[in-house]
């Protein structure tokens, strides 16, 4: 595979104006000595891409791409979700470039192991994942939910890259390819090792949040795991049913403990088993119901095939048509 490929590398931004000349200062250092190494293409640039930041965000970009060549932008209509944000980007950066990372603004992930990521594209590989070496800078609640969380995916037999975020190389063909992919609801870190292609990883430290917070708290990250299991897994609705075949058989061996009982005459006061029995079966059907609710939910989504996004201005296109 050639070198002096178009690269761009796009970066979903909401409410980053703490971080974005830093992250711009760095990123240009590194272009710039890929660009005169010769292993990227002149045409390469960083795109920002603004979800519906309510603060200076989107200013700033615009400042940016004015005062630096390698540095464009786009903005959505409106806030849409980090995974919207970032397959906007993904979408339109595949239209100038010949491969494509993603990465986030607040400078955490090491842009040093982008060399290496070229490095294996330019190897043959279509896919190239971003992996944390280690957690050791974490808390020990952080750590615990992160690694619980891809093996509980892994468990739920979603085919996920242990402690992979969003931090990936791809080339254009496979974006050609997950363009395919009209699902609404999102979970790229499944989606794209649904893709195929040859793929490969690059093992990296990442380095604490330069400022600003985490636009990823707890509730986020909750919710975050929760679709990528009911959009990538059956086995919940498969554990309600086997659930309810085992909750089936007890309470036969019941029934027929009971009539034993009411037959030998040996008949005792049931409140507290019947209270129980009643409390745990309502619980266990509202939990089912709200299971099931879930896939419905997502069906509705689906069905009503609403734009995930809408690009309002790309700066790119702004600066071609002057």
């Amino acid at each position: 595979m050639k070198k002096n490929n178009t690269l761009f590398i796009v970066i979903p931004c909401y409410n980053e104006e703490e971080v974005i000349h830093e992250t711009t200062k760095r990123l240009k250092e590194k272009l710039n000595k890929l660009i005169k190494d010769e292993v990227i293409s002149n045409n390469s640039r960083v795109m920002y891409v603004n979800d519906g930041s309510k603060d200076k965000t989107w200013e700033l970009i615009k400042e940016i791409s004015d005062a630096e060549e390698h540095f464009t932008g786009i903005t959505l209509s409106r806030n849409r979700g980090h995974q919207n944000a970032l397959v906007a980007g993904l979408l339109t950066a595949k239209n100038y470039a010949d491969v494509v990372i993603s990465m986030d603004a607040d400078l955490q992930d090491d842009i040093n192991a982008i060399d290496e990521m070229l490095e294996k594209y330019n190897d043959g590989c279509d896919i190239v994942y971003g992996v944390r070496s280690s957690r050791k800078k974490d808390t020990f609640f952080k750590k615990f939910t992160a690694e619980g969380f891809y093996k509980f995916m892994s468990l739920m037999g979603v085919d996920i890259v242990f402690n992979h975020a969003d931090y990936r190389l791809t080339s254009r063909r496979v974006l050609d390819n997950f363009a395919d992919f009209k699902e609404v609801n999102l979970f790229l870190r499944g989606m794209f090792p649904l893709i195929g292609y040859k793929s490969d990883k690059v093992y990296y430290e990442r380095a604490e949040r330069f400022a600003g917070e985490s636009k990823y708290p707890l509730k986020k990250m909750l919710n975050f795991a929760w679709d990528g299991i009911t959009s990538f897994s059956v086995k919940p609705l498969r554990f309600i049913c086997i659930l309810g075949f085992i909750i089936l058989f007890i309470s036969v061996l019941i029934m027929i403990y009971s009539l034993v009982q009411k037959i030998i005459g040996n008949t005792v006061d049931g409140w507290t088993f019947l209270n129980i029995s009643i409390w745990f079966i309502g619980g266990l059907q509202m939990l089912s119901l709200g299971v099931v609710g879930e896939y419905v939910g997502k069906m509705y989504n689906e069905t009503k095939a609403r734009p995930r996004y809408i690009v309002s201005e790309n700066l790119l296109e702004n600066k071609k048509g002057k």
